[in-house]
């Protein structure tokens, strides 16, 4: 059993879903990154979805396309990302999802990626743009290096593509929450619970959901039906505002504790 099932299996045995925080590996610096992935451990997230930044980043919204132009300027590339991770593999044992474009991987060299992904100490790779059909290109090196494809299911994915992507990757499945581009949204969508029941009934792995919640009770409602939440851009906004400051990762830690409280299922 891998990291990231270990820690669906305590949620479940804990009446709870996972916290899973997305960040921007690099927004404001790598050095913020690593100091934000701690205190995001430290306030009871589960895993760390981290982003690894591209110049056309059309699945994201204006939030996170800005976080990866930070990112961007500030130098970031893959091999970054990766040594980051490495390094923090010093001090934890956190599981780490990797949230990328095809592009940047294939530009690494599927080989030398798997390679480098797995002695950085990566458990997940999720690719925003590599629909499940495509996934047999990239499997071969992300097998060899035991790291779990996380794909994506959509409110409008059938039947046969869910059950597709359950079988062809391992982890969880991320559902996306809504169509459209990623971005923090007012209320959820009514038919959120049914789509999320249905996913859930045909997939055989964990279901994370994910795109727009971005507060407390948004969390806690979803918690109630999914295996695991996502919040992505509330968070980088929180980054954004803060920049490169020692305030930082504290500031992070405080904003994401009381999201990380809402998962717990029991008595809501």
């Amino acid at each position: 059993m891998n990291r990231i099932q270990q820690i669906f299996k305590k949620a479940r045995e804990e009446n709870r879903a996972a916290f899973i925080p997305f960040i921007t590996a690099g927004d404001p610096s790598l050095q913020r990154t690593s100091e934000v992935i701690d205190a995001l451990e430290k306030a009871g997230a589960d895993i760390i979805e981290l982003g690894v930044p591209f110049s056309d980043p059309i699945a994201d919204g204006p939030t996170n396309q800005k976080a990866a132009e930070r990112a961007l300027a500030s130098g970031t590339t893959l091999k970054g990302v990766l040594d980051l991770v490495t390094n923090v593999r010093t001090r934890s044992d956190i599981p780490i999802v990797l949230f990328t474009y095809a592009n940047p991987v294939l530009q690494f060299g599927l080989e030398a990626f798997g390679s480098a992904a797995a002695a950085s100490g990566i458990d997940g790779i999720l690719f925003t743009d590599v629909p499940t059909e495509e996934l047999p290109r990239f499997s071969p090196a992300l097998a060899a290096a035991e790291i779990d494809p996380i794909l994506l299911v959509t409110p409008t994915s059938d039947k046969a593509r869910i059950k597709a992507a359950s079988k062809a990757g391992s982890g969880f499945i991320y559902l996306v929450s809504r169509t459209g581009v990623t971005g923090a949204q007012r209320r959820l969508d009514p038919e959120l619970e049914p789509l999320i029941a249905h996913v859930r009934k045909v997939s055989k792995l964990p279901v994370a959901v994910g795109f727009g919640i971005s507060d407390s009770e948004q969390v806690r409602q979803v918690a109630r039906w999914a295996d695991g939440v996502v919040v992505g851009s509330a968070i980088v906004n929180q980054v954004a505002s803060l920049g490169d400051s020692d305030k930082l990762a504290p500031a992070i830690e405080d904003f994401v504790r009381p999201m990380v409280e809402a998962c717990n299922t029991q008595g809501s």
